[in-house]
């Protein structure tokens, strides 16, 4: 998917699918890039989750901007999320330190244990979000868990995305495992710092897959086999 990815990415940013530009069908790309079905269907999600392209039902996916800026997950771009997250998370996990009762640590370590096993990105991604507005529970306020609620859905495009592009998983079950322990040890100085690090590093990893792609022999004709 990903090598699918660099090379439509690349054909948009070279002007070989101007703004306004139809791309092939899923059959033509397809039999061009010679891959599955799915596999282009998920490198055509991070096309638009970047900005790039837009899905018209009925119609196919059109190009909308030659450059990747700023993705969007749902109704927010990435940006307006990250800072969103950073003025609520950051201390709301200090809240949840100081708060958090046994019923809320049990609950974060079962879903740490549940998510350290998981291998299925959507079923791990479904278990992220869950783990973040247990956070905002555990800080025993109820418009903390409103505004995670209402992002939902974008946090858990926003993970997905990062997952399939930043192979984030496992470096976000340490950071999930540090907030734990800082909430199981009441430190709010603790709590905060491992979110502020997880929100680091999610913006990190988005910087990175927003940077333009290198381009060498094996992607300007397309994914190898």
């Amino acid at each position: 998917m990903e090598a699918v990815l660099i090379h439509l990415r690349g054909a948009i940013e070279r002007g070989e699918y101007a703004i306004g530009d139809k791309l092939p069908s899923e059959a033509e790309l397809c039999r061009r890039l010679d891959v599955s079905r799915p596999v282009l269907r998920e490198a055509l999600r991070a096309l638009q989750a970047m900005g790039l392209t837009q899905s018209r039902t009925g119609k196919g996916t059109f190009v909308i901007a030659s450059s990747v800026e700023d993705p969007t997950f749902g109704d927010f771009t990435a940006s307006d999320l990250l800072e969103v997250r950073r003025h609520v998370e950051i201390p709301v996990a200090g809240y949840a330190a100081l708060r958090r009762g046994p019923e809320n640590l049990d609950h974060l370590a079962h879903l740490l244990e549940r998510m350290e096993r998981e291998t299925d990105t959507t079923a791990w991604v479904a278990m992220d979000t869950l783990f973040h507005l247990a956070i905002a529970e555990a800080a025993q306020n109820p418009v903390f868990r409103r505004v995670i609620e209402e992002i939902r859905d974008a946090l858990a495009r926003q993970s997905a995305f990062l997952n399939e592009l930043g192979g984030r998983r496992e470096q976000s079950n340490r950071e999930h495992r540090a907030i734990v322990e800082a909430l199981v040890d009441g430190s709010e100085h603790d709590a905060v710092e491992a979110m502020s690090h997880h929100l680091d590093r999610v913006e990190s990893t988005l910087t990175d897959i927003v940077r333009p792609p290198r381009t060498d022999s094996s992607t300007e004709g397309g994914p190898e086999a």
